[in-house]
């Protein structure tokens, strides 16, 4: 659909890739828009093709990558259409990314300050100097402590987090448009991972910078996303606001990554696992990719592929389960608890908030 808050409009993205074994079909049919200032995070197992949707975003695919379809709109141009040089113009200044290790983003040969004044010289032809100034000024933003002293210092003398911030500066110091964020907490620990999402969402506040937020950790989504995109085989199965995706998942894929996430009441040291591995994309299985692993798959899921079924106007979930005429399935018993607390907590803001008003109106 088309709108105008929409900074990013990807449709019917197809990509293969050509390898000795056959064609792997990576990406099959994916569509989703991303709008100015929000977070979209993409979401699934290794292999979904996460990534690889993310990277023809960025004009970065492999050699082998062939683009079998679609188109990737940003401002009102097709960027699967773009040169290799248009793209160099475009990367950095309008659509910048963070990837999963710092240490391989980073130059070791090169002092840090001068890697984050680089995009300013290559992008805007600022002098050197200035851009250094610049550098200096995101240094601190990111919060990089005696930024003066540290700007001549290189990437092995900080720590893992430090250099996550030295590569978010680097990424943010043109202000981009689109910020891709894949994997980007991952080789942190829990309370660096912690900071360095606070300071995105800090960041974002500042710049309005649209955020993609590629992982597998749905942990980190629901203190990050406003909206959710599922992937499964190379395809979205199921999307809508991260209070959907959560509190109402529609998807027996999602429910099944919900269903491993520890919570607070999770007791015990095992968590349920979804069964089976994603299936072999040289050869994709008829109907819906997701039916050998789905305890809950119907005959017509081997059968043919499930359409997007709406639930509401902004969630969808492409499963044979949201057909009027297929029997009713209950969700597993954490799904439901969190259903239910999330339900307790909405009546308690409301009447917290309807408590206040009451309150206000009386003093007037």
């Amino acid at each position: 659909m088309e709108n105008s808050k929409n900074i990013l409009e990807v449709r019917n993205l197809k990509i293969n890739f050509n390898t000795y074994a056959g064609k792997v079909q990576a990406i099959r049919d994916v569509s989703f828009d991303l709008q100015k200032g929000e977070t979209l995070a993409i979401v699934g197992e290794s292999g979904s093709g996460k990534s690889v949707t993310t990277r023809s975003i960025m004009g970065l695919n492999a050699p082998n990558a062939d683009i079998a379809g679609g188109t990737i709109m940003f401002k009102d141009q097709d960027l699967l259409k773009k040169t290799r040089k248009q793209m160099d113009e475009i990367r950095g200044r309008d659509i910048a990314e963070i990837f999963q290790d710092p240490m391989t983003s980073l130059d070791p040969t090169m002092k840090i300050g001068k890697q984050i004044a680089e995009p300013l010289v290559i992008h805007k032809g600022m002098k050197r100097e200035k851009a250094m100034a610049q550098a200096l000024e995101m240094m601190k933003l990111v919060g990089i402590e005696n930024a003066e002293k540290r700007i001549n210092d290189y990437p092995h003398q900080f720590s893992g987090g430090m250099r996550q911030r030295i590569v978010i500066a680097i990424a943010l110091v043109n202000y981009p448009e689109i910020l891709i964020a894949d994997e980007p907490t991952t080789a942190l620990d829990v309370t660096i991972q912690a900071q360095i999402l606070d300071l995105m969402k800090e960041l974002q506040t500042k710049t309005n910078t649209s955020i993609i937020f590629i992982t597998h950790d749905l942990g980190v989504v629901a203190g990050m996303a406003d909206r959710v995109a599922v992937m499964y085989a190379g395809k979205i199965v199921e999307y809508g606001t991260v209070d959907e995706i959560f509190y109402n998942p529609k998807h027996p894929y999602t429910w099944g990554l919900l269903n491993s996430m520890p919570t607070m009441d999770t007791s015990g040291t095992e968590l349920p696992s979804i069964p089976g591995t994603p299936p072999d994309l040289l050869n994709p299985p008829k109907g819906d990719a997701f039916a050998a692993r789905n305890k809950y798959a119907l005959k017509i899921d081997t059968e043919q592929e499930p359409p997007f079924f709406k639930v509401s106007d902004t969630h969808y979930a492409a499963t044979w389960l949201l057909d009027p005429h297929a029997p009713k399935v209950t969700p597993p018993d954490q799904i439901i608890e969190r259903q239910k607390h999330f339900a307790k907590l909405t009546h308690e803001t409301i009447h917290s908030n309807r408590g206040k008003h009451i309150e206000e109106e009386e003093q007037l």
